[in-house]
């Protein structure tokens, strides 16, 4: 009631103003006068107004008028000129029914769409006013993204063309959109947010198919008058600096008879018949009821030309290497299973922390044969962690590929001697050694401890590790003033012998770490973490080092808006981390 006092201009009685001057008075303010002074020279400055005038000279024996109070119809003048409490004018509001309309449609417009229906069922006046395409325009806006009018929307906003056209309709044509898309002339509002966008409020976000070791990226995203599933594909290797590509995977609108209806856009015969089953918690799958779609007249080989043209951008003729072509070969044999079912689990984007390096999120980064893949930047401490959203048969999706020791500073030499692989390796192994012989000396360390002081000497030793923990972290761990005047910039130089698939790499650095990558055999066999250096180059690219496979990684900040992307809380964030790890392991 407080915001319809606020909207009605109700405000506090006069009783209780009285109250608070006569408060003041006591507290020594001898300019406060009381609220009927106030009233009886109001009245008699404001003259005959209604029954008895003031007489001729006015004074303050003079009959007065009624006051500004008796407007609001709190009070009327008697024939003596005093003021009566009894109510000659409209009553205030009792309660929300008697507000006027407008009002309890602006009211109605600040609640949250699921306390709506509830709403309506006060009365029929709330229900009338809950038809109001105000409201839930508000709602749709205010909760999901939406764009404004809905009929000023010809195409609901999207984007891509692929997401309407087929190969027999020429895109530039008006009716060439206007056969796929269905009539929204007598759709409100009210019927997109209750039919549409709070049913499917759940699958927005961020989210990795499982397609064993490759993974994905999936977002999807309330676009115009439909929900999109975009998939984000890396741009083709080893352009890492260029924009993602996006690719609709499934779509989500009102049909004519007002209900949702879900369409598969897998293949390249335009939309057709899909569904959407939500079962666990932050997960859900999709399903293609029209497999026929995918297909293509000229077989397998014409679809497998055409996926090579739209994952690699070129033939596999311009691929030379052998080992690439077969695991080019094997992805598409892999992948082509999961065109009628996948499952998708979510992800969330990191928390962002005023001590962080940089800001953390996702990047895309090179990594040889396999081409470009995601990874998800994250800070923990004094550790930065680099976990893979995208994977290959080595080392899958969800695994830590980067794990670099922010307390591990490495001081890069001259452009001269950083030309050379050895010193690189003396500088870089150095560290490592000294890192296994800490954990080494821990573990041994522990286990006396353990063995002499029992379960009380244990958690001494553990307070004191997780003090020098926190007093590393304070002394290494960039503050926040490292975000805003970031480290003069030094040269930099690859070692010889040092393979870049992209050679175009920056020539400067603020900093680098010691760090570890994860390498593997085929099929995850034998996984080991291995040293290399970490490089910052600038906010939104950084480098690493392979020191055991001779070959750098360069990767480059996805910057695409994500949105319904962010974990709600660390704890929640780490979590997710240990599931996909759980996926793939």
């Amino acid at each position: 009631m407080a915001v319809c006092a606020r909207l009605c201009g109700v405000g506090q009685s006069r009783r209780c103003r009285r109250r608070q001057r006569h408060n003041q008075q006591d507290q020594g303010s001898d300019s406060d006068m009381d609220e009927e002074e106030e009233e009886q020279i109001v009245g008699q400055k404001r003259g005959d107004v209604g029954g008895g005038g003031p007489k001729s000279g006015g004074g303050v024996g003079s009959t007065a008028g009624p006051s500004i109070a008796c407007e609001y119809g709190s009070c009327h003048v008697n024939r003596g000129g005093s003021l009566d409490r009894a109510s000659t004018g409209p009553p205030h509001p009792q309660s929300l029914a008697e507000l006027p309309p407008e009002l309890l449609v602006e009211i109605f417009s600040l609640l949250p769409g699921t306390a709506l229906p509830n709403v309506a069922l006060v009365g029929k006046k709330f229900r009338q006013i809950l038809n109001t395409e105000t409201i839930w325009r508000r709602r749709c806006t205010e909760e999901f993204g939406m764009k404004d009018d809905l009929r000023k929307m010809e195409v609901g906003g999207v984007s891509s063309r692929d997401l309407y056209v087929k190969r027999d309709v020429d895109p530039r044509e008006k009716s060439g959109f206007m056969k796929l898309l269905p009539d929204y002339e007598h759709i409100d509002y009210r019927d997109v947010y209750t039919r549409l966008l709070h049913p499917y409020r759940h699958i927005l976000g961020l989210w990795q198919p499982d397609i064993g070791p490759y993974g994905g990226l999936l977002n999807v995203v309330v676009d115009g008058l439909f929900i999109i599933g975009w998939m984000y594909l890396p741009p083709h290797d080893p352009r890492v600096e260029d924009p993602m590509r996006r690719r609709p995977l499934f779509r989500i609108h009102l049909s004519e008879n007002k209900k949702a209806a879900v369409e598969c856009m897998y293949g390249h015969k335009g939309p057709h018949k899909g569904d959407i089953q939500t079962g666990k918690k932050d997960e859900f799958s999709t399903k293609c009821n029209q497999t026929d779609y995918h297909r293509m007249p000229g077989g397998r080989q014409e679809e497998f030309r055409t996926w090579l043209e739209e994952e690699w951008g070129r033939t596999l003729e311009e691929i030379f290497h052998e080992h690439m072509q077969e695991l080019i070969l094997m992805k598409f044999i892999y992948t082509s299973q999961y065109d009628n079912c996948l499952t998708y689990r979510r992800i969330y984007l990191p928390p962002v922390m005023p001590s962080d390096l940089l800001h953390p999120g996702l990047f895309k980064g090179t990594y040889g044969s396999h081409g470009l893949e995601i990874v998800m930047l994250s800070f923990h401490g004094t550790s930065a962690r680099a976990t893979k959203l995208t994977g290959d048969p080595n080392v899958p999706a969800g695994q830590l590929t980067l794990d670099v020791d922010l307390s591990r500073p490495v001081v890069l030499p001259d452009l001269e001697h950083q030309r050379s692989i050895e010193e690189l390796s003396r500088l870089v192994l150095g560290i490592h050694a000294e890192v296994q012989r800490e954990e080494q000396a821990k573990d041994t360390s522990a286990t006396a401890r353990g063995a002499a002081e029992g379960a009380c000497g244990d958690a001494s030793a553990a307070e004191g590790v997780e003090e020098d923990r926190v007093t590393c972290s304070d002394r290494c761990q960039p503050g926040p003033s490292s975000r805003t005047s970031p480290p003069e910039a030094q040269p930099f130089v690859l070692p010889l012998g040092v393979m870049a698939r992209n050679e175009v790499y920056p020539r400067t650095c603020r900093k680098c770490f010691y760090g570890t990558g994860l390498i593997a055999g085929h099929g995850f066999t034998s996984p080991e973490r291995t040293p290399g250096l970490f490089v910052l180059f600038d906010e939104d690219r950084f480098g690493f080092i392979w020191l055991e496979l001779k070959s750098f990684s360069l990767y480059s900040r996805l910057t695409d808006n994500l949105a319904h992307a962010y974990a709600p809380d660390m704890e929640r964030f780490e979590a997710m981390l240990c599931s996909m790890q759980s996926w793939t392991s």
